[in-house]
């Protein structure tokens, strides 16, 4: 990156974008991990695995593959990279909230990163409402998930170091969509 437009506040915008990002899920898989270990750890019925099983192939292709590596994953990395370039200091200091497609973001992206966000925020309080080992169970799945996402990020912000950052819009107002 020897691009004479690229300033260091553009570098730390990146850096922020990514890294507040990465805080973020690593803060929930932190928090559930436990829950779900608690859940193994407690006698399972065949009724708790046959829940489990298709849950976590579930998770693991929906909210894994589907949701962080095509979708969720790559645009935050070129939502973060985009903010080289275009660093102001409003955007440096809420920079993950750029990447996440909060702010600075086409109407349509609003819409969806908020929806979205609200509808997770919504089922994380219903399943905070299930006995053990069923949330455990269902935050297993989520942590499978989180960590697919997290994995996904860190490939595609080191494919964006080397110079291969992801093909997807960044969907950032003006944009042609």
């Amino acid at each position: 990156m020897t691009d004479p437009d690229i300033t260091w506040t553009g570098r730390l915008a990146a850096a922020w974008a990514i890294g507040g990002v990465v805080l973020l899920l690593s803060s929930a898989v932190w928090r559930l991990a436990p829950l779900a270990l608690e859940a193994l750890s407690e006698p399972l019925t065949w009724v708790h695995w046959a829940f489990l099983v298709p849950w976590v192939f579930f998770m693991a292709y929906s909210e894994g593959y589907r949701g962080f590596q095509k979708g969720f994953s790559p645009r935050v990395v070129v939502r973060a990279w985009s903010l080289l370039r275009r660093p102001r200091a409003h955007h440096v200091l809420l920079a993950p909230a750029i990447a996440m497609g909060w702010m600075y973001a086409t109407r349509k992206r609003l819409i969806v990163s908020w929806s979205l966000t609200v509808g997770i925020v919504g089922l994380v309080l219903l399943v905070r409402l299930l006995p053990q080992p069923w949330r455990g169970l269902v935050d297993g799945g989520v942590v499978l998930g989180l960590g697919w996402g997290l994995a996904a990020i860190a490939v595609y912000a080191a494919a964006a170091l080397a110079g291969r950052p992801p093909d997807v819009p960044a969907d950032l107002p003006g944009e042609a969509g």
